[in-house]
């Protein structure tokens, strides 16, 4: 099909077709002078011979009359093994100086979700290495977790310390998908995977914040195409990061403005909830291979009655909350394990005891929180002995659930840890038995599990 531009609005291009009108979703070349061409999206039909398009790169120097042509059918990215260790946009355009990419095998941005038949419920646990993750929220194999939180409260940090401690054990692919990231925020995770090995079962998909909103809306959907042929065509097992699903919905919001829809609440897309649903249906496990989704979410002005935080919350399996008043008493992860949940913590999946122990931390740690005003007023000598003994036995748990991150290393000066499920859920039950009220709280600030603290004491008893 030939076209011709009849109107250019920033990224927003109506085009005119004289032999019929290639259908919604259809992909347009739009030429610019000597310049090559744009690509861009047809999201509606005016009349019975135009379109109106979004377009995926820069519309600058684009004019009316200018020829576009148009296959009909959708835009694709290439998929296969080729892009192992490879970073993409969401054309599979080179971003990393390499070769270019063959296009003999590629799939459409958009696609439907599994069929419920082919579907496959949540797996075992997945063990991250972080202890507050691991003792309140933890991840199963085939779920989707989100990490949520306000501006500068770690997300990124946590979402970057899982995939250090998940890829090194990883039997598969992980495939991360950069949505209005940061140049900086991607050359530094690039490195990182790049200097510990682990780019050799990677791939990255980038839209960039520089990025027009056509391009940061379908980014992560390109990357859950290449994800999804690693799960159904090359049978692995993926995992699925992706930072940041609120930019997801911010360049949708920009998009549905351009496009001239009346807003709906809060500003946000009328079809905000069609929005997430189209990229979250889309995570799953099936029989083919399995899929572990993360993905970090921004939170407006902390505020998590924010429709889109809503909206996005009833699509995850674990949500993980990071909060503000956390990361200023100096604890990290700044997790709240009172806001966080997974329904993976169940007898069923994490076992009796691991239930029990989390259970009984979050009631000690509740407690804790409804005494911090009267101690603030009162001082904690005006407590009853229990509640003493619960205040000073919930303080050194707070303490233990922080831990030095692999990723932070050049920041902090202290060696990462990663400790095991086990070790973690011993360490909390030995801190609210009462076997540690002798040890100094400081003292469990910033280690991985207990047995540090033995083999500390042993050397210093040798010296």
């Amino acid at each position: 099909m030939c076209g011709r531009v009849t109107a250019v609005r920033g990224t927003v291009v109506d085009v005119w077709f004289e032999d019929g009108l290639p259908p919604l979703g259809a992909a347009l070349d739009c030429n610019i002078d000597d310049d090559g061409t744009v690509t861009a999206v047809v999201q509606s039909h005016l009349g019975k011979s135009s379109v109106r398009a979004i377009a995926t790169d820069s519309t600058r120097g684009m004019r009316r009359g200018a020829t576009v042509s148009s296959r009909g059918l959708p835009l694709r990215i290439p998929v296969g093994n080729q892009l192992i260790g490879r970073v993409i946009d969401l054309r599979g355009r080179p971003l990393d100086g390499g070769a270019e990419l063959s296009w003999d095998e590629s799939l459409p941005l958009y696609r439907s979700p599994p069929s419920p038949s082919v579907c496959r419920g949540w797996g075992d646990v997945y063990p991250t290495g972080i202890k507050v993750i691991d003792l309140f929220c933890p991840f199963t194999h085939g779920g989707r977790v989100a990490v949520f939180g306000g501006a500068g409260v770690g997300k990124t940090v946590v979402l970057t310390e899982f995939i250090h401690n998940a890829v090194a054990n990883l039997e598969g692919i992980a495939v991360f998908a950069g949505i209005g990231e940061r140049s900086r925020e991607g050359l530094e995770l690039w490195q990182e995977l790049r200097d510990r090995g682990f780019m050799d079962r990677t791939t990255m998909v980038f839209g960039q914040m520089k990025e027009p909103p056509g391009a940061r809306f379908l980014v992560g959907l390109a990357a859950l195409s290449v994800a999804e042929h690693f799960r159904d065509v090359e049978k692995k097992n993926v995992l699925f990061l992706v930072d940041n699903v609120y930019r997801h919905v911010q360049a949708g919001m920009e998009v549905s403005g351009l496009l001239g829809r009346l807003p709906s609440r809060v500003g946000y897309q009328p079809t905000l909830a069609a929005d997430i649903a189209a990229l979250e249906e889309r995570i799953t496990a099936t029989h083919h291979g399995d899929m572990v989704s993360v993905q970090a979410i921004y939170v407006p002005a902390d505020d998590y009655s924010d429709p889109a935080i809503t909206h996005a919350f009833w699509f995850m399996d674990s949500s993980l909350v990071l909060s503000r008043d956390v990361a200023a008493e100096g604890l990290y992860p700044a997790v709240d394990p009172l806001a966080s949940s997974s329904k993976a913590l169940d007898p069923s999946i994490v076992g009796q005891r691991h239930y029990d122990v989390a259970q009984e931390a979050r009631r000690a740690m509740g407690r804790y929180e409804e005494l911090k005003d009267l101690i603030s007023m009162l001082g904690i000598d005006e407590l009853s002995v229990e509640d003493r003994q619960l205040v000073g036995r919930a303080r050194r748990l707070r303490n233990f659930l922080t831990q030095p991150f692999f990723v932070a290393e050049t920041f902090t000066g202290m060696k990462g840890r990663n400790v095991p499920i086990a070790l973690t859920v011993e360490g909390v039950e030995s801190i609210l038995d009462g076997r540690c009220d002798a040890i100094p709280e400081e003292r469990l600030f910033m280690i991985g599990s207990l047995d540090e603290l033995q083999i500390t004491v042993q050397q210093k008893a040798k010296s």
